[in-house]
């Protein structure tokens, strides 16, 4: 075990112990102790091929042995251009020119530039205004946080983020029509052309969300018809529509895009942690050539520098991670383990602090609360999701914590997305040790309480 402040490291959490990770093969990673943990949400929802796998690694290590670095403003090289072609292969609609990055915030950031720069460059200087959902995430540079709804980081950033117009998201859970007719203006989409409304489609440049909930809304599936909507009413108020599919993309809900049984395309799709697998870090823009072509014409190029874009290393290890993905048809296994996972999750419903279980693929979110009728949250205090995710972690699972979605301050859930190679088996002993951990949780909670 390592801890601050004993580790040179500045570790993410300071008030933990950490185990030392030594090797990972498929769903499972064992310590220097020889201790074994299932990987339930695929690190930080980035482990879609598995641990282990040596082709991407080999991959790599061949590229930097040939080419580790080249100023992507002053060349090009042949893993980037293979890992583009590859992407644009895979995108739905008119997506074909991808811009590589490194991480999903700076993917956001660069995303949201791109919406202003288009406007900027086509006349509309006025189109300035971004909005986003709430509760919602997109990452954690100061644009990407401005739009995200995260009110523990709004608290000491505030002052430097930028105000960003918000739209009651699609949480079906906790909207009051539950995503059936008739819906919510939340749910229908009547919210989001609302705010556009009331913002002045002549100042709105953008609109971004995940098409399915991340961690802030736990896995929630808006209703099918959300997203037609969403499209049309961009469409009638010249809005650029932004998805962030860097968690729900490359294949996470069973499907490529999390779009596609939508059959809704956006203007700019932003992609990252299941592209490489896990294996480098790895973030794209996909853009229409109709967007990118104002800017070749004006100032030449996205105004988005970035000193490790379009890196040689992380493209080869994103051609070698997408060539393993369809090789080994490890998106249409995710969709067939879908349904597995939730089925096996589903008796959680019946748990007395379970308020909902719900997801799409190997994508699902558990959200915990006091009360099952009411859906009334536990008070922020108790730290009850935090709790929870250290008894999985006892139990030898990994899950991944949220907190607040329920009223911006309480709320808990934890997520899970496994690996595209996990099995039934795994799946049942999982949940196993989810139920441990949950009996642990609330025991240890009604203990604090009295």
């Amino acid at each position: 075990m390592h801890a601050f402040p004993d580790s040179p490291v500045l570790y993410r959490k300071l008030r933990r112990h950490y185990p030392v990770i030594a090797r990972g093969e498929g769903c499972r990673v064992w310590d220097t102790t020889g201790r074994a943990y299932l990987d339930a949400c695929g690190g930080a929802f980035t482990v879609t091929l598995g641990h282990g796998v040596a082709e991407i690694g080999d991959a790599m290590a061949r590229q930097a042995s040939q080419l580790g670095y080249v100023n992507g403003t002053a060349f090009t090289h042949e893993s980037v251009e293979a890992f583009a072609a590859a992407v644009v292969d895979r995108s739905p609609g008119d997506l074909d020119h991808v811009y590589v990055l490194s991480s999903g915030s700076e993917a956001v950031e660069a995303a949201l530039k791109l919406a202003r720069q288009y406007w900027v460059e086509t006349g509309r200087e006025a189109k300035r205004a971004v909005l986003a959902l709430a509760p919602s995430y997109h990452g954690n540079t100061l644009l990407a946080l401005s739009v995200s709804a995260r009110e523990q980081y709004r608290s000491i950033f505030g002052d430097w983020l930028i105000p960003v117009p918000r739209v009651p998201a699609p949480y079906t859970y906790r909207c009051a029509c539950r995503g059936i007719d008739p819906p919510c203006p939340a749910c229908s989409g009547d919210a989001l052309e609302a705010a556009i409304i009331a913002e002045g489609p002549d100042r709105v440049a953008a609109f971004i969300a995940e098409p399915i909930g991340g961690s802030s809304t736990g896995a929630s599936v808006p209703r099918a018809d959300y997203w037609r909507r969403v499209r049309e009413i961009c469409d009638r108020h010249e809005v650029l529509w932004i998805a962030d599919e860097v968690l729900t993309g490359a294949g996470r809900t069973g499907t490529w895009s999390a779009l596609e049984p939508y059959q809704a395309v956006p203007d700019v799709m932003v992609m990252g942690k299941g592209l490489s697998g896990g294996y480098a870090p790895l973030s794209a823009v996909i853009a229409p050539t109709r967007i990118i072509e104002p800017l070749a014409r004006g100032s030449g190029g996205l105004l988005h520098a970035q000193t490790f874009s379009h890196h040689p290393v992380m493209c080869a290890a994103g051609v070698a991670a997408l060539g393993y993905l369809t090789q080994h048809g490890l998106i249409e296994r995710c969709a067939r383990m879908g349904p597995v996972l939730h089925a096996a999750l589903a008796p959680m419903r019946e748990l007395a602090h379970v308020g909902d279980v719900r997801g799409r693929g190997l994508l699902a979110g558990v959200e915990f609360v006091e009360d099952a009728e009411t859906r009334a949250p536990f008070p922020r205090s108790l730290h009850f999701a935090e709790s929870f995710t250290q008894a999985a972690l006892d139990a030898g699972v990994v899950v991944w914590p949220n907190v607040g979605q329920a009223d911006g301050v309480n709320g808990d859930l934890v997520m899970l997305a496994p690996p595209f190679v996990i099995t039934e088996a795994e799946i049942a002993d999982i949940v196993a040790r989810l139920r441990i951990a949950y009996d642990a949780t609330v025991g240890s909670t009604m203990s604090h309480r009295s």
